[in-house]
């Protein structure tokens, strides 16, 4: 059987099933361009978080729902980040004295920039857009 030609998912399905066995499923369906987004994926922008008042000076507040964590390094300056941590994709557990922390395996990042700053992760925690308006927290 000819799985290249007559309705033209072929191809498709030959990629897929190329990808489960060798990457699992989240992996085939970024190797095949298709599916939806997988946990890791950025949040969308645009959705409100709560009150900004929420996030103390030198903490944080993780939004597992949304998986973003949010950051006041100094007076008035948010941050936010992925929450899921960039070594095994667990979320990350909270924020205090300045880092993030993950307590599946001990990782802790900058909750000024999301840099790594104890592996195991040796990837920052990628930034995501947020801003302050009217006194409440909304991604961008």
């Amino acid at each position: 059987m000819d799985t290249t030609s007559g309705s033209g998912g072929g191809a498709t399905r030959r990629c897929f099933v190329a990808a489960v066995s060798g990457a699992g499923l989240a992996g085939a369906l970024a190797a095949c361009g298709g599916g939806e987004p997988s946990g890791g994926e950025e949040p969308s922008g645009g959705k409100e978080l709560g009150p900004a008042g929420e996030i103390p000076v030198g903490g944080g507040k993780v939004f597992a729902d949304d998986k973003v964590v949010v950051t006041q390094p100094e007076k008035g300056e948010f941050k936010a980040f992925s929450a899921v941590c960039t070594h095994a994709g667990c979320l990350v557990s909270g924020v205090k004295d300045s880092v993030i922390t993950c307590d599946c395996h001990g990782s802790r990042f900058s909750a000024a920039d999301g840099s790594v700053q104890e592996p195991p992760a040796t990837k920052a925690l990628p930034p995501v857009g947020v801003e302050v308006d009217g006194g409440r927290l909304r991604l961008t």
